[in-house]
């Protein structure tokens, strides 16, 4: 008895002493959480090397590690980042950026002094020579297509001297593609350095488990403050999940265990919002909502060398602009969430939107057109295929029932994401669906899908639309530097696309974010881009 008393005692010790240090190390979870921005990516995310930032997931990790010369503000405006301040030539073809002196890269055994050093203009010189290296092989290599010559004059100054005048220059070195990053870190670790990224950012690389869990933690040495000389940013890390699954995506939101939402996924947006676009009466007390434009044009695309008659028929193509009803579409199938494009190709939000120069909700005349186009050519059922993807199918069956209502058969095919890409390039779909999100924050970005020496697959026009005075306006856009006059000319070329009608706007995108109410600071921009150094959390 006596040895089974004391066995028994032991064990109660034991467990106390666990439960206590349970205990511990969740007070101490609870205590910490406050300093941790947690969010989910769908996909894994491919590479943290800002050479290959092209998808959103890698710019938006990338961002927290990297800084280039320039950055952009909420509002589209261009403001300093480790260049303090630059100068711009009489005829625009000359750019000087004089550096900060107390910009350092994240710490690393390989650096021979502190393990740090401080970034110069040297450092430009090599990241953007690395980005035109074809063994490289950077998505963003386009960038520097408009680029004659640049080079470090010292260690303070970097000059960058363009072959012709382009207005939206420094808006393209706000990619993260221009990104700072160290020659004999980058030298050491070759294609690796996509997991062993050093850069200057706001946070520093911790731990990547692919497809699991990616950590950053804070860099105690980040050259930018607040307005009130606080060094940013607020919180210890950043964790990063991939729960490939948007409703379980969803439901660790709701438990509280993301801080953050920035997608609106049919299995879950009846349950987070109103039909009007309003966040949810059970959630008001725990979840905030953040709306605002994002520069992301969604439409259906017409390939005009089809050799489809219904495809070549302007009569067609205008009846399907005038088929249905958009505002309808975006109030039951996006819960409100989206602007109707009523306008052009060019999003609301850019300078050359304009809500006057598309199709409105006519179905009286879209059956006179197709009644037109029957007489014409004999033809008494026309027919066209929507190719697009299963995320998408609501949206085009949708359009297949109204359609249907005005005198058109259509079909929809839906096939896999890649297949699609590969469809659209190389000529092999009659109309699909396709969206486009700004590279850069300017007008003529949307433009460039029109302009006849981009005809895919060697540029972005998938339409292979071609106007002769569409093409004269585009060339002389980049010699105009007067914004109004630029602003013109972008709503006389998206007038003339909408005319022709080789496309369908659909709706110009919304930002949608929805945060834990403890988190703050969190904004929402016109590129979608996630901007976490300036957030804060409460302890709840």
């Amino acid at each position: 008895m006596t040895v089974l008393k004391r066995n028994t005692t032991n064990y109660l010790i034991l467990l106390a002493f666990i439960s206590s240090i349970l205990s511990c190390t969740n007070q101490d979870k609870n205590n910490k959480d406050h300093l941790v921005f947690r969010y989910n990516e769908h996909k894994n995310i491919g590479s943290l090397d800002p050479a290959f930032a092209k998808d959103n997931a890698d710019i938006w990790a990338v961002n927290q590690l990297f800084n280039g010369l320039v950055q952009m503000d909420d509002s589209l405006l261009v403001k300093p980042s480790i260049a303090k301040r630059w100068t711009v030539s009489e005829n625009a073809l000359q750019y000087r950026f004089v550096l900060r002196d107390d910009v350092y890269f994240h710490k690393h055994k390989l650096f021979k002094k502190d393990s740090t050093r401080i970034v110069t203009a040297y450092d430009f010189e090599y990241s953007f020579n690395r980005i035109l290296d074809p063994k490289i092989a950077s998505s963003g290599r386009w960038i520097f297509n408009k680029i004659k010559h640049f080079e470090a004059v010292n260690d303070s100054v970097f000059d960058i001297t363009l072959k012709q005048p382009f207005p939206a220059f420094l808006g393209l070195l706000t990619m993260k593609y221009c990104s700072v990053v160290p020659k004999e870190i980058t030298g050491h670790y070759g294609t690796d350095f996509r997991a062993n990224p050093i850069g200057t950012g706001p946070f520093k690389f911790k731990r990547w488990e692919e497809n699991v869990k990616l950590v950053f933690r804070k860099n105690n040495q980040y050259f930018e403050t607040d307005a009130k000389g606080e060094t940013l940013p607020y919180l210890e890390a950043v964790a990063i999940t991939f729960l490939p699954d948007k409703q379980s995506e969803y439901m660790q939101f709701i438990q509280g265990n993301l801080d953050f939402l920035n997608s609106l996924d049919a299995s879950y947006q009846d349950d987070i919002l109103t039909t009007k676009g309003a966040l949810s009466d059970k959630y008001a007390n725990t979840i905030d909502l953040i709306r605002g434009p994002y520069l992301n044009t969604e439409y259906l695309a017409f390939f005009m060398e089809s050799n489809l008659t219904e495809i070549q028929s302007k009569r067609i193509r205008e009846a399907v602009n005038y088929g249905f009803d958009k505002q309808k579409m975006m109030t039951y199938l996006r819960n409100g969430i989206g602007i109707p494009a009523t306008g052009g190709f060019i999003p609301k939000g850019l300078p050359g939107y304009s809500s006057t120069i598309g199709y409105t909700y006519q179905p009286e005349k879209a059956k006179q057109l197709i009644e037109a186009y029957k007489t014409q050519t004999g033809n008494n059922n026309p027919e066209i295929t929507i190719t697009t993807t299963s995320n998408y199918l609501n949206f085009c069956e949708y359009i297949q029932r109204e359609l249907t209502k005005i005198g058109l058969t259509v079909n929809v095919d839906v096939i896999p994401a890649s297949t699609l890409k590969e469809g659209k390039a190389n000529g092999k779909l009659d109309l699909f669906r396709a969206s486009w999100v700004a590279d850069y924050p300017d007008a003529q970005n949307y433009l460039s899908l029109f302009y006849s020496e981009n005809f895919a697959p060697n540029g972005p026009n998938y339409t292979h639309f071609y106007n002769t005075k569409f093409d004269s306006l585009y060339k002389a856009s980049f010699l105009e530097n007067d914004i109004k006059k630029r602003t013109e000319s972008y709503k006389t070329m998206d007038s003339l696309v909408l005319s022709n009608s080789p496309i369908v706007p659909l709706y110009y995108d919304e930002v949608i974010r929805f945060t834990q109410k403890n988190v703050s600071g969190l904004s929402s921009n016109p590129i979608n881009l996630l901007e976490i150094k300036h957030v804060k959390k409460e302890k709840q």
